[in-house]
């Protein structure tokens, strides 16, 4: 399924929304509403806000709007077809995302992800920085190289190359 050479790989990162689970967040009106420029990241125009109580509100608005999606998320089969396929060939799986760790957790919860070690942006710096998969490999103690990462969206392509990872679009 889907061209992965299983014995080139040793271990397997996610990432989460549009990949294994289902999002419905809409970053046009997102950063509409935060007066982002729509070419701009989003965390990088909340984190040049200089009056930290705009930041604060943002940061919460982000927030209010994860917990929202996280509700519907639901598993995507392609996502749940990988994650049978990685267990099958008793491969050690993570989550990297650039997703809160509460939104997050509710998506891993409602769904039964079987997936335990999770990286969100309050743990290691967002994607397109490769800092969390290369800590996910270390973890494993797993050479970049051997590790498989498995997203949809540019930020996590770049992420893989800049880790050195092998990389799949879904």
């Amino acid at each position: 399924m889907m061209g992965i050479n299983f014995s080139e790989v040793d271990g397997v990162i996610f990432d989460l929304d549009g990949t294994l689970v289902a999002s419905s967040l809409d970053f046009r009106a997102i950063k509409t509403h935060l007066q982002c420029p729509l070419e701009q990241d989003i965390l990088i125009h909340i984190d040049s806000l200089t009056d930290p109580h705009q930041q604060q509100l943002a940061h919460q608005y982000i927030l209010d709007q994860e917990l929202a999606d996280a509700q519907q998320a639901r598993w995507l089969s392609r996502g749940q077809q990988l994650v049978a396929e990685a267990t099958q060939h008793n491969l050690p799986m993570a989550i990297v995302t650039r997703n809160s760790i509460a939104a997050t957790q509710l998506k891993i919860s409602n769904n039964q992800i079987p997936i335990s070690l999770v990286i969100t942006r309050e743990d290691a710096p967002p994607k397109p920085d490769p800092t969390a998969l290369l800590s996910v490999a270390n973890q494993w103690q797993i050479p970049a190289s051997r590790c498989l990462y498995v997203g949809d969206f540019i930020y996590d392509q770049q992420a893989a190359q800049r880790a050195g990872m092998q990389f799949l679009m879904v």
